[in-house]
């Protein structure tokens, strides 16, 4: 059983979210449902779900812009988000990491291949729950940057930022042991999980989008290596 955790599908077209729907609920699941982004975005933070299964293409306010709405909401910083994209879609998966997502289902897909997939994210958002607990009271302050993991944000020079999760992630991974090169294995491991498979390009984007955030003094590339954090 799923031990009661709550999914929030998001998608236009009513018969794939009764077909979803239908599957998650016969293995205990909870399931909300939206059909735009809109409304997405209030019952997820009425409702705090585990996943948000989230379509691409909808009219009003598409994945993607929806994506970066609920990144910028701090109660949903343990939520995981998936996109549902049909094959063939004109979709980039670096637009869609860009914007805050964790992971992306392919449709059609099998009931129990989605099932499988599901459960693998439900664990993330698990890992990354009791993860926050072990290390809720850390403070890490470097120079003019301070990484927050109580509340869940930076602050550089004085201004503070709320990172979607990954990124936050990723940038407490690295500044934890300042000068540590950490390979790519070991970040995929440490903010991926072992059982979530992502595209190459995952943590380039992210750490991209890092130095665009907090500049590109402290994130070093070790090319064919990995990364590190200097001070």
């Amino acid at each position: 059983m799923s031990d009661d955790k709550k999914i929030l599908l998001v998608d236009d077209e009513v018969d794939i979210l009764e077909f979803i729907s239908y599957n998650l609920e016969k293995e205990g699941y909870r399931v909300y449902t939206a059909q735009n982004g809109k409304d997405a975005i209030k019952i997820a933070e009425k409702k705090i779900p585990d996943l948000i299964i989230l379509d691409v293409m909808m009219p009003e306010m598409d994945g993607i812009v929806t994506c970066e709405e609920l990144r910028k909401i701090p109660k949903l910083k343990s939520t995981v988000i998936a996109f549902l994209t049909a094959r063939g879609e004109d979709y980039s998966q670096i637009a869609g990491f860009e914007a805050g997502a964790d992971d992306y289902i392919t449709k059609p897909i099998r009931p129990k291949v989605l099932i499988s997939r599901v459960k693998a994210l439900i664990k993330r958002s698990q890992f990354a729950e009791e993860n926050e607990t072990v290390t809720n009271d850390n403070l890490i302050s470097i120079g003019e940057l301070v990484i927050d993991r109580e509340r869940y944000l930076i602050t550089v020079k004085d201004q503070e930022m709320v990172l979607p999760r990954k990124e936050f992630e990723l940038l407490s991974l690295l500044a934890s042991k300042p000068g540590k090169v950490f390979t790519r294995e070991e970040i995929y491991s440490s903010v991926w999980g072992e059982q979530v498979i992502v595209g190459d390009r995952t943590i380039d984007v992210h750490i991209r989008k890092l130095r665009e955030k907090i500049g590109d003094l402290h994130i070093k590339t070790l090319k064919g290596i990995g990364y590190k954090f200097v001070e």
